[in-house]
């Protein structure tokens, strides 16, 4: 109890920004035998399965960024096809999920967090998602550490959110308050033809970098605050994915919170805090028919009785 006191102390005084940038530039960098002899210490100490991976061997990666988002085997995770259900969207395990109540997500017992906070302090970004439900996967250091779509939809905004860096893992989570909405990250807004779909990628200590498939690298901006882009809903330009395509990766592990509106979802029975998950295994099952986009849930909140 006492040590678990000191790692949490430990966290709110020392540098977190500078050591994590300081991470990454080790983890980006060529270093030979020392990114291979780092990399072959990483797979011993948390039993990495190479089994799985395309490239199974230390020497195949020339940086340490390169091993931690390695690619599987084709075929490793297989993607659930029922066109009305969810895939997991990640490696990891249930950290908390339910229902969004009050515009507050549960993080651990005894604390919970600001929905509108977490997406970057809009209101109207957070509207049409109160009432529905979250999920919270944690990625531990050993899991694939690419981020995938859980359903088909199209990207309508990304946010970035400068913020702390605190770690992510269950002992931060229960003893951190707000942990997840103080932290930086990157929250994708998307439409789907079911409802509007949130994912925020949360940074963490020795996160150098969260990495997404249309913008590259994201890291923190010069100027303090919020970055907002905005993207094409239809057209040529616009950014699609297909159920189970990459989205994002890590570099180094962290978290992802799903937000999905009101009557959107249900997850799976079996699922709860704790539950393992794997990319592609059946996460929800899809419960409304209907055509709807962040559009117009917010036209409808605008719209006089």
């Amino acid at each position: 109890m006492l040590l678990n006191k000191l790692k949490i102390t430990l966290q709110y005084i020392m540098p977190k920004h500078i050591i994590s940038r300081l991470a990454g530039k080790f983890a980006d960098a060529e270093c030979g035998t020392l990114t291979t002899k780092a990399i072959k210490a990483f797979i011993k100490n948390y039993n990495i399965n190479m089994a799985e991976a395309k490239f199974k061997d230390a020497e195949d990666f020339k940086t340490f960024n390169d091993f931690f988002t390695r690619e599987l085997e084709e075929g490793a995770r297989p993607i659930d096809s029922d066109e009305n259900a969810l895939c997991y969207p990640v490696d990891g395990a249930i950290s908390q999920q339910g229902t969004i109540e009050d515009g507050r997500l549960i993080q651990a017992k005894g604390f919970d967090y600001s929905l509108e906070t977490l997406l970057g302090g809009s209101y109207n970004t957070a509207k049409p998602f109160q009432g529905g439900k979250f999920s919270c996967i944690y990625l531990a250091p050993k899991d694939y550490h690419r981020i995938h779509m859980p359903m088909a939809a199209t990207l309508r905004e990304m946010i970035f959110v400068p913020g702390d860096l605190f770690s992510v893992n269950p002992l931060t989570a229960n003893n951190v308050p707000n942990l997840f909405s103080r932290n930086e990250r990157v929250v994708a807004i998307f439409d789907t033809k079911h409802g509007p779909l949130a994912m925020v990628l949360v940074g963490a200590t020795i996160v150098a970098s969260i990495e997404t498939t249309w913008a590259g690298t994201i890291t923190s901006p010069r100027k303090k605050g919020v970055f907002r882009e905005s993207y094409p809903s239809d057209g040529a330009d616009a950014i699609t994915f297909e159920k189970g395509d990459e989205m994002g990766r890590f570099k180094l592990g962290s978290t992802v919170v799903s937000a999905f509106a009101p009557n959107m979802v249900e997850f799976n029975m079996h699922a709860e805090s704790g539950t393992v998950t794997r990319l592609g295994e059946h996460y929800a099952d899809i419960v409304t028919p209907d055509i709807v986009t962040s559009d117009e849930v917010i036209s409808d909140m605008n719209t006089p009785d």
